[in-house]
């Protein structure tokens, strides 16, 4: 089954999610958000489905971030972007089912906050992540509300202020990451744990996760879609963008 830029697959009782425009790096398009909400909903409507395993296609990318290339800089196009694409990226969070990762490649942006808003990372040995907005003038919207809970302060300031990706060792490390895999084997991975937590009594699964996850999703995220437009007014912000788009170093002031 396909939604707009996702594919859908029912494997058991285990769904399958798949960011599928690779010649993009499966990059937060308008078609890959559109199937991400239509996929999610899927699988929250199926009783059959206990798990999800959400990842991205090809060898390259799990999801490079965000689609700038039609950025608008106003206030009012940047607090409407930033509603339309927190609110997929919380989907993880959202569905009461366990949500796996399988980090097939690089994970930037949009595409590591995704991921980190799932209950459980798996990383191919290749996978790279990073939250590198700060080069755009930016920060990252999402990551910025959940990442210090996962990493601590002073390691959720150096991603996000440096943004330079780190390996999946180094996630690893961090404990952004459940576990590195080599990548020939990171979704039979994914489906080993699937099948491991789909044997589980569900009601407690989805009471654990409604638990752990309390107090996640509210004012912190609307305080986020408040502030972060009016990044897009700076002028740093107009020249990163103006910079990745033409592919040269910024310059900011």
């Amino acid at each position: 089954m396909r939604f707009a830029s996702v594919d859908y697959d029912k494997r058991g009782t285990t769904a399958l999610i798949t960011l599928d425009e690779p010649s993009k790096l499966n990059a937060l398009s308008p078609g890959i958000r559109e199937g991400l909400t239509a996929a999610f909903a899927a699988a929250r409507a199926d009783d059959g489905i206990r798990v999800v395993v959400l990842t991205g296609a090809g060898d390259k990318a799990f999801c490079a971030g965000a689609d700038i290339s039609g950025f608008e800089f106003t206030t009012g196009y940047a607090r409407e972007f930033m509603d339309r694409v927190l609110d997929v990226l919380r989907l993880p969070e959202t569905i009461g089912k366990p949500v796996i990762a399988a980090i097939n490649g690089l994970a930037y942006g949009g595409g590591f906050e995704i991921a980190i808003a799932c209950d459980f990372l798996l990383a191919s040995e290749r996978a790279r992540l990073a939250v590198p907005e700060i080069n755009l003038g930016l920060l990252p919207g999402f990551a910025i509300v959940r990442l210090a809970e996962l990493v601590g302060r002073q390691q959720a300031k150096y991603l996000s202020m440096i943004g330079e990706p780190i390996s999946a060792q180094r996630a690893l490390e961090l404990g952004l990451v459940l576990e590195v895999v080599p990548h020939g084997e990171l979704l039979d991975r994914a489906f080993t744990l699937a099948e491991q937590l789909a044997r589980k009594p569900q009601l407690a699964i989805r009471y654990g996760k409604s638990v752990y996850n309390r107090g996640l999703g509210g004012e912190d995220v609307t305080y986020a879609k408040d502030v972060m437009p009016f990044l897009f007014l700076d002028d740093d912000t107009r020249e990163g963008v103006a910079a990745f788009r033409e592919k040269r170093p910024p310059v900011f002031k």
